[in-house]
């Protein structure tokens, strides 16, 4: 007896697909029905254009109906194995050539008809079709599916070919599985929408490109409407648990930390610390999201909710990604709250002395279940983006709900934002606190290298620090063009600045072999700080002022906009050089936008226009959510959806929409 089909199916139970192939579609997350059809292309080859053989054009892509006449193999002088056919029409005779395909002399045999797709050339000075795709034809009304048409391209590996992948999907799509559209048909009349089963349909075999585009908008918009519903969810129940914990604590006290500050601050400093206090003095728990312009000044705002904490008898927990930022966040915290009170410093490599604590700082080492918070009141965590779901629920788990602050500075076009965090409140930084200047920023042609490298000297001469950044670690076989942070800082440091101090920092070294690089840098016992963008974030050294970045095109234009906020942090005038190899005029013209422009958020918004929003959508969401399709996301896109999820929160979720949610999100507390 067949097992009923369904989407939640094993592809165990699909027709000729056995161990061997199981094991391969795993190695792509490709276990149930539904996966399967849920692995789009990613292009379309458009093998439409049927031709006779007479009418055959050298150069052009094409489809031929034809009769097969003989099939051969040949070996070429160089060892080569060839396997020639010649077909013909009703209008003539053309030749066929695959090149090291063997298996087809047992697949295509003479007086068969065939469709071919494929490149016209010349072979042996006679028209010929390269390698061609080829189809079968047992039944002239069949419908074509790897010629004669848009054809879908998959990423694909070792025996998993795009012809397989067809030829399952397209079984599956005729055969008798249900596809049931968790959205009602008025719903998607009002937005405009195909339904599910046409939308897989023509993502998979579009009759058009208009069509595969009006799929792609659908399935986009399931993509991002699970995702604000998610988050909408996640916050209605959130805002519906009264466990929170309650601060009391003096105004004043606020207001005294604030005039003992040696610097002012922002306008926007003060207006997310207001509406942290607003938070903090309602009912329920605070959810916020403070997102800081690169050297905003995020860590002094969040030491005031931190104070608040302690003042109200709590303890308070500041989590950073790394042991770097953490170590730097220790020390800024000291400076602001030590003394008075008990700030413990906890990673990996150096644990905390007690529970007994008013301040823990620390990097993932803090959620370890042997490492016991007592009573806390606020959490505030550094490039939340860094820290998955799990990890960040484990905390919201203590008896009594703690408050919730995290920061980024990733710059997020606000709609976007909206998206990504739409389960937290956001205050904005986006503001430079008075006495910093701005960094001036210079794309950098080749052949002025040297002349930039002289300008590096007369700063590190003139009591300056400098960074140089590479993307890459060792050196790559494919990406020769691509300088390593080892390469570079052997090159530099014998060819170029012989007589300054040059130090390594990168991804494999050990913690402490970082704090050491970078504790040396800091107290200027290296000049020159080789790494790879492992600095991006958290490293805070006033005294440099030359941010050198190699191989740019590889970076967004948030990244290298977070790298050039890494100078500029003290009185020195400072500057970021961008070097590039890229020959392209538009990957140019993105780069000379950072001198231009030096507020990340128009950067941001830039990016998002130009490259779309896979990279901020990558990283935000820590894996929560698979998003497929982010080339087909756009801003009106993410507001329609945004907006339908508003209404069908509202409405109540209920049924199979919600059962999607908690599926696609892997969220425990949808199901409550």
């Amino acid at each position: 007896m067949v097992a009923k089909l369904t989407l939640a199916s094993s592809i165990k139970v699909i027709p000729l697909i056995g161990p061997v192939y199981q094991k391969k579609l795993a190695s792509f997350g490709i276990l149930t029905v539904e996966d399967l059809l849920y692995y789009f292309p990613f292009r379309y080859e458009d093998l439409s254009e049927k031709k006779s053989i007479a009418d055959c054009v050298i150069g052009e892509t094409i489809t031929i109906k034809a009769t097969l006449w003989q099939i051969t193999k040949l070996r070429t002088k160089t060892g080569k194995t060839i396997i020639k056919a010649t077909v013909n029409d009703s209008s003539g005779a053309l030749d066929i050539i695959w090149f090291n395909q063997v298996y087809l002399l047992t697949v295509l045999k003479p007086n068969m008809l065939v469709n071919f797709s494929g490149k016209v050339g010349m072979f042996a000075n006679k028209r010929t079709l390269f390698n061609p795709s080829y189809e079968i034809i047992k039944d002239l009304q069949i419908n074509p599916i790897h010629t004669e048409r848009l054809v879908p391209i998959y990423s694909e590996s070792t025996g998993v070919s795009s012809k397989w992948l067809r030829t399952k999907i397209f079984n599956l799509l005729e055969s008798s599985l249900e596809i049931r559209d968790f959205l009602d048909t008025t719903f998607l009349s009002e937005q405009k929408l195909i339904d599910l089963k046409t939308a897989l349909a023509e993502i998979h075999f579009p009759t058009t490109f208009e069509k595969a585009t009006k799929a792609r908008e659908r399935l986009a918009f399931d993509e991002l409407l699970m995702l604000h519903l998610s988050n909408l969810q996640q916050k209605k129940l959130s805002e519906s648990k009264q466990s929170s914990v309650r601060f009391n604590y003096k105004k004043a006290e606020l207001n005294k930390f604030q005039e003992k500050l040696p610097f002012k601050l922002t306008a926007s400093q003060l207006d997310a610390i207001s509406e942290i206090e607003t938070d903090l003095n309602s009912k329920k728990p605070m959810n916020r999201l403070l997102q800081g312009e690169v050297g905003s000044g995020k860590t002094v705002v969040s030491a005031f909710p931190i104070l608040a904490c302690i003042l109200s008898g709590y303890q308070a927990v500041l989590l950073a990604p790394t042991e770097i930022l953490a170590r730097q966040h220790f020390q800024t915290i000291n400076e602001f709250l030590g003394g008075k009170y008990k700030i413990e410093l906890h990673t990996s490599s150096s644990k905390a002395n007690s529970s007994d604590f008013d301040v823990v700082v620390g990097t993932h080492a803090v959620l370890n279940q042997n490492f016991e918070i007592k009573n806390p009141g606020l959490i505030v965590i550094d490039e939340q983006q860094r820290f998955g779901v799990v990890q960040r629920s484990f905390l919201k788990n203590q008896k009594s709900q703690p408050h919730f602050l995290t920061m980024t500075a990733t710059p997020i076009p606000r709609t976007l934002a909206l998206t990504i965090y739409g389960n937290l409140d956001i205050s904005v930084l986006d503001e430079i606190p008075s006495g910093r200047q701005g960094v001036k920023t210079y794309v950098v042609n080749r052949a002025k290298r040297d002349d930039a490298y002289k300008f590096v000297k007369k700063e590190l001469d003139s009591g300056g620090q400098a960074f140089i950044i590479c993307p890459l670690i060792e050196v790559s076989e494919t990406l020769v063009s691509v300088k390593s942070s080892k390469e570079e800082f052997n090159r530099l440091k014998q060819e170029v600045f012989p007589t300054y101090k040059l130090g390594l920092l990168h991804g494999k070294l050990k913690s402490t072999e970082k704090e050491t690089v970078v504790a040396a840098f800091r107290e200027g016992r290296i000049d020159i700080l080789v790494s790879t963008p492992v600095v991006e974030v958290g490293i805070d050294i006033p005294n440099a002022s030359i941010m050198l970045i190699e191989a740019a095109e590889r970076f967004g234009l948030s990244s290298l906009h977070q790298l050039r906020g890494r100078v500029g942090r003290g009185n020195r005038q400072s500057y970021c050089l961008i070097f590039s190899e890229s020959q392209n005029m538009s990957v140019m013209e993105r780069l000379k936008l950072l001198e231009k422009y030096n507020n990340g958020l128009q950067l941001a918004e830039m990016d998002l226009e130009k490259r779309g929003p896979g990279d901020l959508f990558g990283t935000a969401q820590s894996g929560q959510f698979n998003l497929k399709l982010l080339n087909s996301v756009n801003l009106e896109l993410i507001v329609k959806s945004r907006n339908a999820a508003q209404d069908l929160i509202n409405d109540d979720l209920k049924g199979t929409l919600l059962e999607k949610i908690s599926r696609l999100s892997n969220n425990e507390i949808l199901s409550d």
